[in-house]
């Protein structure tokens, strides 16, 4: 299947789609510029800068979103306000990534270093009181982290593996039992699941969307006409279309002038509605 382009290339790096009926739907990210974009039922696309780096976004259940911000967190009210909370490090040399939320209500959002130095980052977690655990050390490149429809499962790609891990999930014990899903595929970056349980995985650099089963087997790949494919995110009324999200970050001017836009395809299943933040 091929993606179509539906904007132009409005972002530098974009990342993060998510689609919630509860902000009025698709929202993603221009990450290095620190706006987050929303897209309108005419296909025009807004922008709203909140920070000096916007890493991750999803909705508050009592109205706005959280956010994943430079060196910590964020958090957007009902009528737009956005209060940053305090940072996590002092280390300018470290930035947040990508990050998502789990059946409970907390969010979560790994970081890494500018320069990808190795084990530079961690995966910290916001819990709804505010407070916040660092759950996973070492890691270079923090991406894509969404669960299995039955919450059981969390699906989790630190790009520099070049694979796709998965944990084991509950409440009390949090992510345990880590272990490789989907193995050797050069750079996978941001993920979501579907309503039948397949990991959809962008590769960045690899200019497509792969679908895999439970099972781990490879069943679908969606062709997109750039190289730097970021992320994608299940939506729509019925939750039918995947929207995916594309980088020109390190191209020349003029190399691949579509980059930065923003795809989608209709690829025969749904995905499942975005969890929300209960803090």
């Amino acid at each position: 299947m091929k993606a179509e382009q539906i904007t132009g290339p409005v972002a530098y790096h974009g990342e993060g789609p998510v689609w919630s009926a509860a902000w009025g739907g698709l929202r993603w990210l221009d990450m290095l510029a620190g706006d987050v974009l929303s897209l309108a039922e005419d296909g025009t696309v807004a922008r709203r800068h909140v920070a000096d780096l916007v890493a991750a976004v999803r909705p508050r259940r009592r109205g706005g979103a959280v956010i994943g911000v430079e060196r910590g967190f964020a958090l957007e009210d009902a009528d737009g306000t956005v209060t940053a909370l305090d940072p996590l490090w002092g280390d300018a040399g470290v930035r947040m990534n990508e990050g998502g939320c789990d059946p409970d209500g907390r969010f979560y959002c790994g970081s890494m270093a500018y320069d990808q130095r190795e084990g530079a980052g961690a995966v910290h977690r916001l819990d709804p009181d505010g407070s916040v655990t660092t759950v996973v050390g070492g890691v270079t490149i923090s991406n894509g982290l969404e669960w299995s429809p039955d919450g059981t499962r969390a699906y989790y790609a630190d790009t520099a593996t070049g694979r796709v891990d998965v944990f084991d999930y509950d409440r009390e014990s949090g992510l345990t039992g880590r272990r490789p899903f989907a193995a050797a595929l050069g750079s996978p970056d941001g993920l979501t699941v579907d309503a039948e349980g397949g990991v959809w995985v962008a590769l960045y650099d690899g200019g497509s969307v792969r679908r895999y089963a439970p099972d781990r087997t490879l069943d679908h790949v969606v062709e997109v006409p750039v190289a730097k494919t970021t992320a994608c995110t299940f939506g729509g009324d019925g939750l039918d279309r995947l929207f995916i999200t594309t980088s020109r970050e390190h191209l020349d001017p003029g190399e691949e002038p579509d980059a930065g836009a923003l795809f989608t395809c209709t690829p025969g299943v749904r995905g499942v509605p975005a969890r929300e933040f209960a803090g």
